[in-house]
């Protein structure tokens, strides 16, 4: 079942629930839904990578499963598992009656015993599911291969019961934030979408969006001198939830014209270490606002 009619569909749905799509995403979201096929969106941290697959959910009014990846997350962690301790209970019980271990292996191997993880989950969904793979760069190659047979057939082999084969394919989304190249083999499966800092325009769009009490002007300042500071050599660059921060900050603070006190005062907001922050106080410069020129 097609979810998406059209690549402009796709950008109206998702501005719907706030998040403003362009051309290239829109189009890379409808070839998905029409392929059958994963998105891997790359992209420096704070992008809006994770956003984007959080807003298909809510555009598709589907439930969103995810599985925040990490070093060392496993099958146990991201597929599957057997309730051990409930399972020796049940052998326990079992003392004592005439069974084969062929018999008590198929009682304590069953439905009743599987703990389920994220991603057997999306694939046991009955109703419409968005899968989101969050940060699979800080897995390792042997996890990568864990995913192949899930992204290619859409279903999952548990030796004990079968093959479980997915009822409704789900929308999958990876995300990356380039810290490890990953496999051929993965990338093959998957549609890929680069997402970077949006330009000024877009991200000023985003900000009167998810802030829209604040005055235009001060919008506007805020997202030159974001933009500034990312031109920067810091240890992290300010991302677009960050961007939204402060504006809500300087709302808060009936800040209604940007200037260097006010953002020296607030840059902490923006920033998360120390020596960005100093880098930026001491190079903060405020262009003046252009209705003033």
């Amino acid at each position: 079942m097609n979810r998406f009619a059209s690549p402009p569909e796709v950008v109206e749905r998702l501005r719907v629930g706030d998040y403003l799509s362009d051309e290239s995403i829109a189009t890379v979201v409808f070839l998905a839904d029409r392929l059958g096929k994963p998105v891997l969106v790359e992209g420096p941290a704070g992008t809006g990578k994770t956003e984007l697959a959080k807003s298909v959910a809510r555009a598709l009014d589907a439930h969103l499963i995810r599985l925040q990846c990490y070093e060392g997350v496993d099958e146990a962690k991201a597929l599957y598992e057997w309730n051990y301790k409930k399972q020796l209970l049940r052998i326990q019980a079992e003392q004592g009656h005439e069974q084969t271990w062929e018999q008590v292996e198929t009682n304590i191997f069953s439905e009743d015993f599987l703990l389920e993880r994220p991603l057997l989950a999306a694939i046991r969904a009955s109703g419409p599911t968005v899968l989101l793979i969050d940060e699979i760069d800080k897995t390792d190659f042997e996890f990568e291969g864990l995913l192949l047979e899930l992204l290619s057939d859409f279903q999952v082999t548990i030796p004990e019961m079968g093959t479980v084969v997915a009822q409704q394919i789900p929308f999958v989304f990876l995300t990356s934030n380039n810290t490890r190249e990953l496999s051929e083999a993965l990338k093959r499966r998957c549609l890929y979408l680069y997402l970077d800092y949006p330009d000024l325009e877009r991200e000023k769009a985003i900000v009167l969006a998810r802030v829209p009490e604040l005055p235009e002007m001060l919008a506007d300042q805020i997202v030159r001198l974001v933009r500034s500071i990312r031109a920067m050599e810091l240890k992290k660059a300010p991302s677009i939830a960050e961007t939204l921060d402060w504006a809500r900050t300087l709302l808060h603070l009936g800040v209604t014209e940007m200037d260097e006190d006010t953002a020296r005062r607030t840059l902490t907001v923006l920033l998360k270490y120390q020596t960005d922050v100093e880098k930026v106080a001491g190079h903060l410069k405020i262009a003046p606002n252009p209705r003033d020129n």
